[in-house]
């Protein structure tokens, strides 16, 4: 099968993190994942940037299937079921919003700057070297530290049902994934709503053209 060059953004999704441990302001490059499926989605892309586009679920059909770093079992029906995979999103939202929470307050000056990363939310790692004291505003600083604490974190834990499961288990449970999801159910409920007032409309003229005799 004649490969694309979408099938190469796993290397994209590599050299991120590289990036990110050479200099941390390069998280703000992972934004481009957080924004481009939902815009993909609602554009009427449906599910196309997980299906097609998503780097991280490439490296994980790649180190799982291809190098065999998978027990290739599936996942637990717990991952599948909705009361996971909105409260992870849930979840995974109140993260964020403490995240940017952090960020407001060192661009308010209430506190300073914490040059490190938090791995799966509590494990802090001392990231100092990736901050080379450029002329940059603080709080974008710590927007990166944060934003890759959480890119750092999805990827740790996609690795880890990587391994126990099949290679792109954590797309069962993904944040984006979820809400691309979300997005595509209320775009079809909109449409069956228009279709079914299309054809109440069409009942209704229909009925009055019959009771007129036209």
């Amino acid at each position: 099968m004649k490969k694309r060059w979408y099938d190469y953004l796993w290397i994209a999704s590599s050299v991120y993190f590289l990036l990110g441990f050479v200099n941390i302001l390069f998280a703000w490059l992972g934004l481009v994942c957080f924004f481009l499926p939902l815009i993909i989605s609602v554009a009427g892309g449906g599910k196309t940037y997980c299906n097609r586009y998503c780097g991280r679920g490439q490296l994980f059909a790649l180190l799982g299937g291809r190098l065999g770093l998978s027990r290739k079992k599936d996942p637990p029906k717990f991952l599948r079921s909705k009361w996971f995979r909105y409260g992870f999103l849930i979840f995974f939202f109140i993260m964020f919003f403490q995240m940017l929470w952090n960020t407001w307050l060192v661009f308010e000056g209430a506190q300073g700057l914490h040059q490190v990363v938090k791995l799966l939310w509590t494990i802090k790692l001392p990231w100092q070297w990736a901050y080379h004291g450029e002329t940059v505003a603080p709080w974008a600083v710590q927007f990166s530290f944060g934003f890759y604490s959480i890119m750092l974190t999805s990827t740790v834990l996609g690795i880890i049902t990587m391994a126990f499961f099949k290679p792109r288990s954590w797309c069962v449970y993904c944040p984006m994934g979820t809400m691309t999801q979300l997005i595509c159910k209320a775009k079809a409920g909109k449409s069956v709503s228009l279709a079914r007032n299309d054809a109440e409309n069409t009942c209704t003229i229909q009925s009055e053209q019959g009771r007129r005799g036209t």
